[in-house]
């Protein structure tokens, strides 16, 4: 009797066990299910607000997509203090405009290597719209955080003083600098040759640009960047690609790439950022650049122009410091590029 029991009492424990450990492993399911559910919603409404509507679309062949969205309708806008911001289409002052007399009997030199983007070989957008890279879910994935995707991670931007200005390794970063300071800029123009270096591992990256900074080097940084990348993270490629880059507080709350937030103003019809740039440079072979120019106009925005082309940001003071900066990153120490 004793006997009988004792094994009901256990069959009982064994029954409560089974069904405790049953009902705990269904309640994490459902609660991993639930946060699968929950980032799946929250990646759909953000590439909602990103990829607006297209007026037509065109199918890169490195896989990308570019949405021809009207000039109106791009990101920036969706920012309250552009509600009824009137799109100048024509810069009030242009640092070429120092030279049209010089010019006036001058011909044009046509490039000869002119620098295009692998999507233009199959379409075109027309006037009145403007080229967006399609963000995909992967790309927002591949961030720590839907919040945090198209956004630099908060690192301390080098001081050229303080270092040897051929090399600067800080947090992994390997750093090549040419840079001037002191006295007012009204901006600055830089010819960047077009290449594209091998990383070995997805969260490294490389890239060439010109860099404004302005403020001290703590929290009120000012910072306007644009040149080529080379970043798998951030495009799930190694393809070398046109970029621009803003904050107005060091990297921390402010900024983002290309036309990922509200910042950058886009009025030309023919350059996708974030795009890739094709043909581009090699040994013994033709050699490809681009030509950045960002200055002050007269009306207190940034103004910048890529290849020849106007791109606009708006609500940034003027900067104090022009750098011209080639960064290589790698997260490994001691790895050469």
């Amino acid at each position: 009797m004793g006997a009988a029991a004792q094994f009901s009492k256990e069959r009982v424990f064994r029954g409560f066990l089974f069904w405790f450990c049953f009902w705990g492993l269904l309640s994490l399911t459902c609660a991993g299910r639930l946060s699968v559910s929950k980032q799946n919603l929250e990646v759909h409404k953000h590439l909602n607000r990103l990829n607006k509507p297209a007026v037509k679309s065109i199918q890169s062949p490195d896989g990308d997509i570019i949405d021809c969205v009207h000039i109106s309708k791009q990101p920036a806008f969706d920012h309250p203090f552009l509600k009824d911001h009137k799109i100048q289409m024509k810069p009030s002052y242009s640092p070429e405009s120092l030279f049209d007399e010089n010019k006036v009997s001058e011909k044009p030199k046509e490039r000869v290597n002119p620098i295009t983007q692998l999507w233009h070989q199959n379409g075109v957008c027309s006037e009145g719209t403007i080229p967006v890279r399609r963000t995909k879910k992967e790309d927002v994935l591949r961030a720590s955080s839907v919040k945090r995707y198209g956004r630099k991670k908060h690192r301390s931007v080098p001081l050229p003083r303080s270092a040897d200005p051929d090399l600067i390794n800080q947090s992994g970063h390997q750093h090549a600098i040419a840079y001037v300071e002191g006295g007012k800029f009204y901006g600055a123009k830089a010819t960047i040759n077009v290449w594209e270096p091998k990383v070995q591992n997805s969260n490294e990256f490389s890239l060439s640009q010109l860099w404004i900074l302005g403020g001290s080097f703590g929290q009120d940084l000012n910072s306007i960047e644009a040149g080529w990348q080379v970043s798998p993270d951030l495009y799930g490629d190694n393809n070398t690609r046109l970029f621009t880059y803003w904050t107005s507080d060091a990297y921390q709350a402010t900024g983002c790439y290309n036309l990922l937030c509200s910042g950058f103003i886009q009025i030309n019809s023919q350059i996708a950022m974030g795009a890739s740039i094709s043909p581009v440079s090699g040994f013994h072979n033709p050699q490809y650049d681009i030509s950045i120019t960002i200055w002050k106009n007269c009306k207190l925005y940034g103004s910048m122009i890529v290849s020849d082309e106007s791109t606009w940001f708006p609500f940034l003071e003027l900067l104090s410091r022009t750098t011209f900066f080639m960064k290589f990153f790698n997260i490994a120490p001691f790895c050469p590029q």
